[in-house]
């Protein structure tokens, strides 16, 4: 069985990485000043960034349409794939998967759906893990995920709640953190759900209350370092890691800006790491 795989850019997946695996990567849509971007087209990461603070009017954005999911689906059926595994955001965060389950609609049986209950390289990994293994065929791309999704661990370190709050996906407990006077929280994504991990009061104390928690995990498999728009701060932060446990990440480690789509609600300056135990 040839298999083919589509995911959505929230996935974070670097480009060479894309190229490699021969993935489909459908972009999510950024709306910035009344104008539409598609995500990864108009406006780079860095740009985003520097400009998300100064702008009026707050960004929003969206899902891709049903055709644009159909028309990935239809392209890679046409070139001899037997069947598609389709990976995909958190349903709980996002509406993204909906347009992916209207699409496959128009393929009976062609197309499996899975939702990754994850962001970013949470979303990224698991992708990974499914193309590796595609050439076994749906079923050992599946195990590969579902192997992946046990031992991964996704935390962030924000510099506000702000945009959070007002994107209405942070549970209460986690916006009254928000709320005290120089307070950083710590959050988690697993299975879907934004979870509190901690507060402290300064970006310092921050790092290293993440270092803690990815410490905490042992022996890694994949690791990403992932940021919006605060590089310097992701470099520290890998340079720190590396003088520390040097012997317990892989070869590889990636450091990402987080598209704008994630950027969008969880604000600048943000730092955190999906991480895949071996």
């Amino acid at each position: 069985m040839k298999l083919g795989i589509v995911t959505d850019s929230t996935s974070d997946l670097p480009p060479h990485l894309i190229e490699q695996h021969g993935l489909e990567v459908v972009p999510t849509l950024l709306v910035l000043d009344g104008k539409e971007y598609a995500d990864g087209e108009g406006i780079s990461r860095d740009d985003f960034y520097k400009r998300l603070n100064t702008l009026q009017t707050p960004p929003t954005t969206a899902a891709p349409s049903i055709g644009d999911f159909a028309a990935r689906y239809d392209s890679l059926l046409t070139r001899g794939c037997d069947h598609i595994l389709s990976l995909h955001a958190a349903a709980t965060l996002t509406t993204i998967i909906n347009s992916a389950r209207q699409a496959a609609q128009d393929f009976p049986a062609k197309i499996t759906i899975l939702d990754s209950a994850s962001l970013s390289m949470g979303l990224g990994f698991q992708v990974l893990a499914a193309a590796e293994a595609a050439e076994d065929g749906l079923e050992a791309a599946l195990q590969a995920i579902a192997s992946t999704r046990k031992r991964l661990k996704v935390h962030a370190a924000l510099d506000t709640l702000e945009n959070l709050k007002r994107s209405g996906r942070v549970p209460g407990v986690i916006a009254a953190l928000g709320g005290l006077l120089s307070i950083k929280p710590l959050i988690e994504l697993t299975e879907g759900a934004v979870k509190p991990a901690g507060a402290v009061r300064t970006t310092k104390q921050a790092a290293e209350r993440l270092l803690d928690l990815l410490l905490q995990h042992g022996e890694l498999e994949r690791l990403a370092i992932l940021h919006t728009g605060a590089e310097a701060r992701a470099k520290d932060f890998l340079e720190t890691l590396m003088q520390t446990a040097s012997q317990s990440v892989p070869r590889e480690i990636l450091l990402v800006n987080v598209t704008p789509v994630i950027g969008t609600h969880v604000g600048p300056n943000g730092l955190g790491f999906a991480a895949v135990k071996r």
